[in-house]
């Protein structure tokens, strides 16, 4: 039956079907991350907009043209949060972590919020899992969280990814050339875009992101900040590249790859996936060694990623099948809806999935909802007490004690 009402442009209904393969990606992703060391955390779904102005970046897309901000009975500033690193970032500060031993390990999962234009596989409403490694500048935190990402794509069995590996330099490091990148488009001023113009002096690095073929005619020629490494950040990346190498992960080194977000320095990343066409990033991230300094905290080191939810179902294109259940309890005499209760709870209570009719059906429509739930075995509870247990494989019926109920269900003595 339709209704007038519709689920606001660019967000979505998570229907079951779709809910499993989600429940499935985030079980695996929570066992790689847990392995690994790396704990849940949740901040608030909306955080003060200034923590998105000054981690995020003014000069970004997200900030200038993508964040839902609106103002509270307070006349405070809030943003529905586009990305989860800052708000992270903001809690670590604000619960003393830096007290803790170092490096503080996290991950999450949740949605997140962009008025972008909607397309396959990204909302204004989506969803991201990551980590987050917060207090070392150790080449192996870059070489970890990379691989804990390998390692989730890999087990999920998304085809086609590849890994794209570059580095920013560190902020102090990279300002010479950030200068002959400037130089560089100003010279070619006529031939970019009015928004790159904009921001060539204040983020020229984001040239490097234009889909106009103008602007990637310019940047062919442009100079790339892989050769303009300092000693230090190209020690820092000669090193991750080695771990990567001795760890077996492929990689494509992208002297072109930026990020869209400003916090990033040294090492940045991006898995791409051919199955997503044009839009094909699946996760990514970087090292962001300034960013809990600017937000008033000391300085610390860090790096992490996240990954879109929506985009690796899309590069999966299935849909988890339903869970047969391991027992019914069906009712042939109305007054056994008590007991019937009763065995359901205790069946669920002993780790068995196990439903009862809760439609009032007869007992031929209850053995027929059975079936259609992918029920194994059915317990059919008579007039005066007895039981009679079906498995619904071979048809075979006989009577059950359900005094001994664990027993009946396993074949043996509970």
């Amino acid at each position: 039956m339709a209704s007038k009402f519709q689920a606001p442009r660019g967000t979505f209904d998570v229907l079951p079907a779709a809910g499993r393969a989600r429940a499935r990606l985030q079980a695996v992703a929570t066992g790689i991350f847990e392995r690994a060391g790396y704990e849940m955390i949740q901040t608030p779904t909306f955080e003060d907009t200034d923590l998105f102005e000054r981690g995020v970046g003014k000069s970004t897309d997200i900030v200038r043209k993508e964040m839902f901000t609106f103002e509270d009975k307070g006349e405070r500033s809030l943003t529905l949060r586009p990305e989860g690193t800052a708000p992270i970032c903001r809690a670590y500060l604000e619960h003393g972590m830096h007290k803790q031993a170092q490096p503080v390990k996290l991950s999450y999962v949740g949605p997140f919020f962009r008025h972008e234009r909607p397309q396959a596989g990204r909302y204004r409403q989506f969803h991201q899992l990551g980590i987050e490694a917060i207090g070392t500048d150790s080449p192996l935190a870059d070489a970890e969280v990379i691989m804990l990402l390998s390692d989730l794509l890999g087990e999920l069995g998304v085809p086609g990814v590849a890994l794209r590996l570059g580095s920013l330099g560190s902020l102090d490091a990279r300002a010479a050339y950030l200068e002959e990148l400037k130089a560089h488009l100003h010279r070619h001023e006529g031939d970019l875009t009015a928004d790159v113009r904009e921001r060539i002096d204040i983020n020229p690095l984001r040239a490097f992101d234009s889909d106009d073929a103008g602007v990637q005619g310019v940047m062919a020629s442009a100079p790339t900040i892989l050769d303009a490494l300092s000693a230090e950040d190209q020690e820092h990346f000669d090193e991750v590249r080695a771990l990567l190498d001795a760890a077996g992960i492929g990689y494509e080194l992208d002297g072109t790859l930026v990020r869209g977000i400003d916090y990033y320095t040294r090492t940045i990343f991006s898995f791409v996936c051919d199955a997503l066409g044009g839009q094909s990033e699946i996760g990514g991230g970087g090292r962001y060694d300034g960013l809990i300094e600017q937000l008033g905290g000391p300085a610390t080191p860090a790096v992490g990623w996240a990954a879109g939810i929506e985009r690796i179902l899309l590069a999966l294109d299935e849909e988890e099948p339903r869970r047969g259940r391991d027992a019914f309890v069906a009712i042939a005499d109305p007054e056994q809806r008590r007991r019937a209760m009763a065995l359901v709870t205790e069946l669920r209570n002993a780790g068995f999935s196990a439903e009862m009719d809760l439609a009032g059906r007869g007992l031929k429509g209850q053995l027929k909802h059975a079936d259609r739930i992918g029920a194994a075995r059915v317990l059919i509870l008579e007039a005066g007490g007895t039981a009679q247990l079906r498995d619904m494989a071979s048809g075979e019926q006989r009577a059950a004690d359900t005094g001994n109920l664990l027993g009946e269900m396993t074949g043996g003595e509970a």
